[in-house]
């Protein structure tokens, strides 16, 4: 049996706790609770009143107070949108999670939820307008899920989109006690003519990589098992990070690049811009790119983070391997008008971002898929 109540907050924050567990049988002497099967309806009414003021602080035009009820509403002409198109995107925070968690470190997973959904709006030109979350564990802490949900408001507040709803799974026997799992679901909008595709993407075009805050939020399946062939705790000093943890050093949240992006695509000139997630530069710029195009990338141009080069030497991981799991320095990537590029460029750096040119649009001699290659691969990265 399985029992849901809503608890909508100040209009059109929608959140629901779900709670699954042992039916309640009052007719019963000595029957069974939810609390006896596991779920506690306390902490989760207390992890809703901790809610409530990060959601509110997210507001946005376009979250009208009037609204609210089963489903959370958003007004697009409130917004300031004539005719746009809507973009929505899903995602989670992987394996990551499970540093957190043994690391007792949930503050900044949240911004990574965030990041890698709103990453992935701005990519097409959306701005991203509001965010829904889930959150589903064993066994529901109100403290750490406080500490998550803020982490999520804090990534919300840093891509300007409203935390409008959510979920709150406690589901014993899915899930062990401290386990719990994120998911994160944006909806952006673009009007029509803004729209970013790719298409205008051209040979002699301009890549400028965004600086990545570390390996943000793909790949965590085997930065663990590098961890683990090295014998290193999460509680140890990093070997990249001096005077970090090793577990607070990897929970280093990936970066939101909404507000950078957003001031580039204003200013004209930008073809294309790819998130790097999984797959990494190899797999994700060909996105973006159309047929008969080749990206050619000087692996000379910038220099990963102390992290990649110790997994790289601690995993014996080859160059050409690292450049198709992490992002390896590069988090965004934007193609250019050749002829904006340096004014482009420095918009992004007023921005916040460390820009690098890091390689050009050829026309792919055999006029086949969208590739990447990258030069120098092996004499840059380990050097």
């Amino acid at each position: 049996m399985q029992t849901s109540s809503d608890r909508v907050f100040s209009a059109p924050l929608s959140f629901t706790l779900t709670l699954s567990g042992a039916a309640i049988n009052k007719g019963q002497k000595n029957g069974l609770s939810y609390r006896d099967a596991g779920v506690d309806i306390d902490a989760g009414d207390a992890l809703v009143e901790a809610i409530k003021p990060l959601a509110a602080a997210t507001r946005r035009p376009g979250t009208d107070s009037a609204l609210g009820g089963f489903g959370a509403l958003f007004d697009l002409r409130q917004a300031g949108y004539r005719d746009p198109i809507l973009v929505a995107s899903t995602d989670g925070v992987g394996t990551k999670l499970k540093i957190a968690i043994e690391a007792d470190r949930h503050g900044t997973v949240g911004i990574d939820l965030v990041a890698m959904c709103v990453n992935d709006l701005v990519v097409q030109g959306a701005e991203p307008l509001f965010f829904l979350d889930y959150f589903a564990t064993g066994k529901l802490d109100p403290a750490a899920a406080a500490k998550v949900i803020a982490g999520i408001a804090e990534g919300c507040r840093q891509a300007g989109c409203a935390l409008i709803g959510g979920e709150t799974a406690e589901m014993p026997g899915m899930y062990a006690a401290k386990d719990y799992d994120l998911a994160g679901f944006a909806v952006g909008a673009v009007e029509r003519e803004r729209l970013l595709t790719g298409r205008e993407v051209r040979a002699g075009d301009v890549i400028l990589g965004l600086g990545s805050s570390g390996v943000h939020s793909n790949g965590f399946s085997l930065v663990r098992r590098v961890a683990e062939s090295a014998g290193l705790r999460w509680a140890d000093p990093a070997p990249f990070a001096p005077g970090q943890a090793l577990g607070e050093a990897l929970l280093t949240p990936t970066r939101i690049y909404v507000r950078s992006a957003l001031a580039a695509i204003a200013e004209g000139g930008v073809r294309a811009l790819a998130h790097i997630t999984g797959g990494g530069l190899v797999e994700n710029i060909p996105r973006v790119l159309p047929e008969g195009t080749l990206a050619r990338l000087d692996a000379r141009s910038w220099s990963p983070p102390p992290v990649f080069r110790w997994l790289a030497g601690a995993g014996g991981i080859a160059s050409g391997e690292m450049a198709r799991t992490f992002n390896c320095g590069i988090g965004m990537v934007a193609v250019v008008d050749p002829g904006q590029a340096g004014r482009l460029g420095q918009v992004l750096a007023d921005a916040g971002e460390s820009v690098a040119q890091i390689g050009r649009i050829e026309a792919a001699a055999d006029g086949g898929p969208a590739r990447v290659e990258i030069d120098y691969l092996d004499e840059a990265w380990r050097a």
